[in-house]
């Protein structure tokens, strides 16, 4: 006997639903707004076919016109259909990530925090071996003498970084950290060019990268650390680097954030 339509599965989806969903999971931090024609042409169909789900869109307030044919995200998505995202700790997201990351290298991870100018360490994943780089939870440190705190300045522009330095002195720490206001731009335009920082002191190396949220702000930032002898051992800083990449990404993904090149 021939199955009908309704016995199958791909037959228990709504077109005008799914297509719906698909709109909305089209806009990424990299692409905020999109065209009627951009979205017609990533759905395969004619701008008439899909401007009734456009508008519903539009009218329940998950996308909202920013030209005559353009829109972005809505209020309902960005306000409320992300809640439950910004509710969720970045440190109970973090922390499994973090450990399996400790147990991959035997090196220890960190996760941090800015206030103001300072990092605030709100997680650590403790690497136990005879040498390792272990900052207890709760402490501060100055955001531009850290890798892990200057990637927590990289998403900040020149005038609000200007802002946040007007009145802090830079040249009463010890080096590596930088001793001018220019010389903390030089480093934090790399560290956006490359994607993550490093930094080296007390006969240890660390790296950081960024932890984003669904607006692709970065919300937070994790680290690798340990002694020169393993860090610097050759290949082992690519490797580290590229694990604590990944791992990062995928917290971000857990926060929402959607790479561009996805």
């Amino acid at each position: 006997m021939k199955k009908s339509d309704d016995d199958t599965g791909n037959n228990y989806r709504v077109p005008a639903l799914d297509r719906g969903l698909s709109i909305i999971e089209m806009f990424s931090a990299a692409e905020r707004t999109l065209s009627m024609a951009d979205i017609a042409g990533r759905l395969g169909l004619t701008q008439s076919a899909i401007y009734r789900i456009v508008q519903t869109l539009a009218e329940r307030g998950y996308l909202r016109k920013v030209a005559k044919t353009t829109y972005e995200l809505g209020p309902r998505v960005v306000s409320g259909g992300f809640t439950w995202l910004a509710s969720r700790d970045v440190t109970e997201i973090a922390m499994p990530w973090l450990n399996a990351l400790r147990d991959r290298t035997s090196l220890s991870c960190h996760l941090a925090i800015r206030e103001h100018t300072d990092a605030v360490y709100i997680y650590r994943a403790f690497a136990q071996q005879r040498l390792t780089v272990n900052i207890p939870i709760g402490s501060r440190l100055p955001c531009h003498c850290s890798a892990l705190g200057r990637i927590l300045l990289a998403d900040l522009s020149d005038d609000e970084l200007h802002a946040l330095y007007r009145n802090i002195r830079l040249d009463d720490y010890p080096p590596p950290a930088p001793k001018t206001f220019p010389e903390l731009q030089i480093l934090l335009k790399d560290d956006r060019d490359n994607g993550w920082a490093v930094s080296r002191s007390d006969y240890s190396t660390a790296i950081a990268a960024p932890i984003r949220d669904h607006r692709g702000q970065i919300v937070a930032a994790a680290n690798l650390s340990g002694p020169d002898a393993i860090m610097q051992a050759p290949g082992a800083l690519a490797h580290a680097r590229a694990l604590l990449l990944a791992c990062a990404g995928e917290i971000s993904a857990e926060l929402g954030f959607r790479r561009a090149d996805r």
